[in-house]
């Protein structure tokens, strides 16, 4: 593990401090238990606001990247990434705030993806591969193939954005692999595919903050099973006139 405790020492500047999710820090703060954890929730629980803000407080770019370098214009570091305090083991003391060249952490964050590499790619310590001449599902796995590997602090955004029912397979794959390489994974996600990895720590966010839970047990799980049950039950009510 290289990261192992959350907690927001003090209330963090705008809209975020009424999150749940930030509420619940304050209080309780978060502790990891596994080498990888699925963050989930509805859109507008925080997942986002969350993973960017961790990424703040362990040095690695929250537009997406590396850590310890930074490509965004701004480089501002978000409310919630200024309210928190991070508790590192040695090793993530190491890999995360150690000599800038030897740091291992990305952040693969799908909505900006394209935009990082249109500057980096091609770049030592990057992707050969231009992401522009390959399909979007490829161009992320050109990306995680790369990026995600070994020890280090990985953080992904919806890595699942771009990816068919057999490619999260195979991405499952890969975070499997990466556990057992001594590196750590938080990842937010709307798939259940993802979420299905055993042994991962799974934390729900919503109107009571985060909660841990077990994947039969998550909504989205339940939402997909009654919709592939029986799909008509559902769409009527987004088809019918009226």
């Amino acid at each position: 593990m290289l990261l192992t405790r959350l907690d927001v020492s003090r209330p963090p500047a705008g809209w975020s401090a009424a999150l749940p999710l930030v509420r619940h820090l304050e209080a309780y703060g978060l502790t990891f238990t596994d080498r990888v954890t699925f963050v989930v929730g509805d859109n507008g629980s925080g997942k986002s606001t969350l993973i960017e803000a961790i990424a703040d407080v362990c040095g690695i770019n929250s537009e997406g990247g590396k850590a310890g370098t930074r490509y965004a214009s701004t480089g501002i570091p978000s409310p919630l990434g200024e309210a928190l305090d991070a508790e590192l083991t040695a090793t993530g003391l190491k890999l995360l705030r150690g000599p800038r060249r030897k740091r291992r952490g990305f952040f693969f964050r799908a909505e900006t993806l394209f935009n990082l590499g249109q500057n980096v790619s091609g770049m030592p310590g990057f992707w050969e591969d231009d992401l522009t001449e390959q399909s979007h599902g490829e161009g992320f796995f050109t990306v995680l193939d790369r990026m995600v590997s070994g020890p280090g602090l990985y953080l992904l955004d919806e890595p699942e954005a771009a990816l068919s029912f057999r490619s999260c397979l195979r991405l499952l794959g890969l975070m499997h692999r990466v556990s057992l390489e001594g590196g750590q994974i938080i990842c937010a996600t709307h798939s259940p595919i993802l979420a299905g990895l055993p042994g991962a720590q799974i934390i729900e966010l919503g109107e009571h903050g985060i909660q841990a839970t077990r994947w039969e047990e998550l909504q989205l799980v339940d939402d997909w099973r009654r919709f592939l049950a029986k799909p008509d039950f559902y769409l009527r009510y987004v088809t019918e006139d009226g």
